[in-house]
């Protein structure tokens, strides 16, 4: 008879799939929790210790990991002298293993476990009977997912066997899963021991969606979900609307929640790739809507939208008007669900937004050959870190600008320039190669609304004293920048010789 040898910890359609293999002359070996279920089931099954001749030790932590599992799972079947040893020494072959591991992912994800309860859910046994099926795949049959138990079961139906092109998919997907399972598992020691740097990097990712295409129609593309997910993130909203999502809405998506995550009263921010093109922040969502809208009635076609507040039925009339990709809230009301599913094609999204503020993880981005590490730009802006460097202070107001300008300067593409008051972004300057050209663009948008409380904030210091010059000739009353040019002094003087206030930060948030 032919042999499986079956341990799960995830055992649902274990069953079924067991009774299809007994129908095809399987004899089941079986462990634990494994074993219970199927003898309850009425499936025969043979224990591990009549295979190998020894019992459990350690608690469960040997069992497997034994000469007469790994023997009959890695012995080759064409190879002479490996069937004389396997025959001399009573090794029976396996020609099937069915494993899922402990469940490690799900108990380092349960905040009622702690340490020792992860360590416990390293599984051994099962990655290495894995890996043993796996590298033998001519012979043996290896199935880690539950999805594949229908395809196994209909090609012993037809063929008597599985045929080698599914072992070695089967094999491969083997792999995959014990390498994920290992990354998670050295992820988790290194934030234990607090290393940032290690020196080999261990990622890994479910695949959550394959895109219709990436940034162009010709590029295809998938996305992907870290394995062990957050909650603010675009991958956990919840879609209640409207088409799949694409590429590049994912990225903006993921752009404007970043900039969202900054504010704490209710704030609307208006996206169009990669930049914002409008931020409004209010008593009510409605007002701040409002003030994103007018920040930039153009650019906001199309747009990405977040609101940090329960979308109601005055503002979903109000977005109604336009065109735009996605709107995500924490919630809908019912009449502004039903006013704005009127378009089938926007995508409504739900976000947990309480959890904004959860760490990071790191960002990464491809290059060529490589990959670059980077912690993500949490800074916390502190007004009372600035540094007044000119004669004229800010007013209050112009403090509570600056703040805001700050804040959208920080997730703008470099060379980024912006213009606020204390309400709304009024003109935003984003990813031109020279800042003196961000600081037109943004001033010219801003330029019917410049009043006293107009501010500009540069997400890095002046090279010279162009931009200020040019910003104090057009009414701009206040600007903050990180500082730290050789050259500080000449924008200083430019500010004092207009009457202008000028802060520094000593941050620097350039954005390529």
């Amino acid at each position: 008879m032919k042999r499986a040898l079956i341990s799960l910890s995830d055992k649902s359609g274990v069953v079924e799939f067991a009774k299809g293999l007994v129908e095809h002359d399987f004899e089941i070996i079986s462990t634990g929790g494994t074993k219970k279920m199927l003898d309850e089931a009425g499936i025969k099954t043979i224990a591990v210790e009549e295979v190998t001749h020894f019992p459990e030790i350690l608690d469960g932590r040997v069992k497997t990991l034994n000469p007469y599992i790994h023997g009959g799972l890695l012995g080759r079947r064409d190879v002479k002298s490996h069937v004389e040893t396997m025959e001399e020494l009573a090794i029976a072959p396996i020609d099937l293993v069915c494993v899922n591991l402990y469940p490690f992912k799900e108990t380092t994800s349960d905040e009622t476990k702690d340490f020792a309860d992860a360590i416990e859910n390293i599984d051994i046994g099962g990655p290495s009977m894995l890996r043993s099926a796996a590298k033998n795949f001519n012979d043996v049959t290896v199935v880690v997912d539950k999805a594949d138990y229908a395809t196994v079961l209909a090609e012993l139906n037809e063929h008597q066997t599985t045929t080698l092109e599914t072992r070695k998919r089967l094999a491969a997907k083997a792999f995959r899963y014990t390498a994920s399972y290992d990354a998670l598992i050295a992820q988790y020691l290194n934030h234990e021991i607090e290393l940032l740097a290690p020196e080999k990097l261990t990622l890994t990712y479910d695949l959550e969606d394959t895109m219709r295409y990436g940034e162009n129609s010709h590029q295809p593309a998938w996305f992907y979900q870290d394995a062990l997910p957050k909650k603010y993130a675009i991958t956990a909203a919840k879609q209640l609307n409207g088409k799949q999502l694409s590429y590049n809405n994912i990225k903006d998506a993921d752009a404007a929640l970043r900039i969202a995550r900054e504010f704490e009263g209710p704030a609307v921010v208006a996206l169009k790739h990669m930049n914002p093109c409008g931020i409004g922040q209010a008593e009510t969502i409605e007002a701040a809507w409002d003030l994103a809208h007018a920040a930039d009635p153009i650019s906001i076609f199309g747009g990405i939208i977040v609101l940090n507040r329960t979308v109601d039925q005055k503002t979903a009339a109000k977005m109604h008007k336009l065109f735009l990709e996605i709107i995500i809230a924490p919630d809908f009301e019912p009449e502004a669900l039903e006013i704005l599913k009127q378009k089938k094609n926007l995508r409504l999204l739900q976000l947990d937004f309480s959890a904004k503020d959860e760490t990071p993880g790191f960002e990464t981005v491809s290059v060529m050959g490589g990959l670059l590490v980077q912690a993500q730009d949490m800074t916390l802006e502190d007004p009372t870190k600035w540094t007044l460097v000119t004669k004229t202070a800010p007013t209050e107001a112009q403090k509570e600008a600056l703040l805001l300008a700050l804040k959208a300067v920080k997730h703008t593409k470099s060379n980024a320039i912006v213009v606020a008051n204390t309400k709304r972004t009024l003109g935003i300057g984003a990813g031109q190669p020279n800042r003196i050209d961000s600081t037109k663009i943004a001033i010219a948008h801003a330029k019917n609304d410049i009043d006293d409380e107009t501010v500009l904030a540069s997400d890095a210091f002046f090279p010279m004293d162009d931009c200020v010059e040019y910003a104090a000739q057009n009414g701009i009353k206040a600007i903050i920048q990180p500082g730290g040019s050789i050259r500080d002094e000449d924008s200083i003087k430019m500010a004092d010789r207009y009457g202008i206030a000028m802060l520094t930060t000593g941050i620097r948030h350039f954005r390529h």
